[in-house]
């Protein structure tokens, strides 16, 4: 039976674009996507993977004033890195190798419509700035162009991911996730929405004999118990393929637990969630131990030359007997840090030994003396900090070329930044 409390305008939607189920949380999902349709303002859609959130924009776009315009939905996540600029703003000719004419983006073809941005957490940061001006002035410019175009859209955006988290670890900009979730519809995962679960199995059950001329299965009581007890880590995505696999492996039968059971997952009755759906977790001892492996050798060829250093007599040393410091490093250390780290230039005859040993550390290129033997040892802490302050620095500050200059990650980067107070 159909809630009383429904409105013309959440059946209507519910009808058009086939949503099942009468849970609260549902149901205040699809009201709230009507109410906020008619005014202009950036929506976010979060909710667990496979729980239908595709369907939002789409009941906010039918119900808005830009019904009549073009609708566009993007999946961030499928677009190579290299290409979502060109897919989003489009580009001009020769802009970039294969580029053999102009194109129009998303934002261009959308004029006066709505786009749908799909996993918009997996959008690089570049991307990420120009969408920010899009959202703040409606303005963006091609690739390979520098004329500035206007446009006219409305933008709802979804992910999975925990955005406030992204933003934490710096991969999403704060400021666009605000100024994307100026309203948040949150949708609610399959496992809470009780009843809603053999609604649905029902349905595409039905779906399913219709479709393919076969008997339709039927779900006795065990087999819904099992169904409600189920925790659906896949959510709705989930339940339609298990129920359409049983519709074809066992068609016209009366389903009960145990067949149901032989579908699920090992060890289902005592499922627990994952606490990603991405990824394995990540750990970032193999960063660290390539940066370590790199800096522990460096020490010693160091400390090997200090030893040198202090068995001659005299502060003139021939270029020739200069002992080749970044060989082991230039071999071992990972591409890019060997750049920043062995560069030394050999002390001039006329000099004094006098140099402080940290002109050893990353960039001192313009060292003119070795370090005395009686200078204070650098520690291990001690050269990590050099060498990732002066690739800061040789970076500009930009914390994604040095964790990539460095091998590390950027989660790694930030941890080391605020551990040494290089912020």
């Amino acid at each position: 039976m159909q809630n009383p409390d429904f409105t013309e305008e959440i059946t209507q939607a519910k009808n058009r674009f086939g949503i099942v189920g009468n849970a609260p949380a549902l149901i205040a999902a699809v009201s709230r996507a009507i109410q906020v349709a008619p005014i202009d303002l950036s929506v976010l859609i979060t909710g667990e993977s496979g729980t239908g959130k595709e369907f939002f924009p789409k009941i906010i776009h039918a119900f808005s004033p830009r019904k009549h315009a073009k609708y566009i939905a993007v999946n961030c996540g499928a677009i190579p890195e290299g290409t979502i600029d060109s897919e989003l703003f489009g580009h001009e000719k020769g802009a970039f190798t294969g580029a053999i004419g102009a194109r129009k983006g998303y934002f261009e073809e959308a004029d006066g419509g709505t786009i749908f941005l799909d996993e918009v957490a997996e959008l690089p940061l570049t991307t990420q700035a120009r969408l920010l001006r899009v959202l703040e002035s409606g303005e963006f410019i091609k690739v390979g162009s520098s004329v500035v175009q206007k446009t006219n859209i409305r933008i709802v955006a979804a992910t999975n991911v925990n955005m406030l988290k992204a933003v934490e670890e710096g991969r999403f900009r704060e400021d666009l996730y605000y100024r994307l979730s100026t309203v948040n519809i949150s949708i609610p995962p399959l496992r809470d929405r009780g009843a809603d679960i053999t609604l649905l199995a029902r349905k595409f059950a039905a779906d399913f004999a219709e479709r393919y001329r076969m008997p339709q299965i039927a779900l006795d009581e065990s087999a819904r118990s099992l169904l409600m007890r189920y925790r659906w880590p896949g959510n709705v995505r989930q339940l339609k393929n298990i129920i359409e696999q049983m519709a074809l492996f066992d068609a016209g039968q009366t389903i009960d637990s145990s067949i149901v059971e032989s579908y699920l997952p090992a060890g289902a009755t005592v499922y627990t969630p994952a606490i990603s759906t991405h990824r394995n977790p990540h750990t970032y001892d193999a960063d660290r131990e390539i940066l370590f492996s790199m800096i522990f050798r460096m020490q010693k060829e160091i400390d090997a030359l200090r030893e040198r250093l202090s068995e001659v007599p005299s502060a003139a040393i021939p270029l020739a007997e200069m002992p080749p410091v970044t060989t082991a490093v230039a071999d071992t250390a990972p591409a890019g840090i060997t750049r920043s780290l062995v560069r030394f230039t050999p002390p001039q005859p006329q000099h004094d030994i006098t140099t402080p040993y940290e002109d050893l550390t990353p960039g001192a290129a313009d060292a003119h003396t070795p370090p005395t033997a009686t200078s204070r040892p650098m520690t291990l802490e001690d050269t990590e900090r050099e060498t990732i302050r002066r690739t800061l620095e040789a970076n500009f500050g930009r914390r994604k070329d040095t964790a990539r200059q460095l091998n590390i990650s950027e989660r790694t980067l930030y941890r080391k930044i605020k551990e040494y107070g290089l912020e």
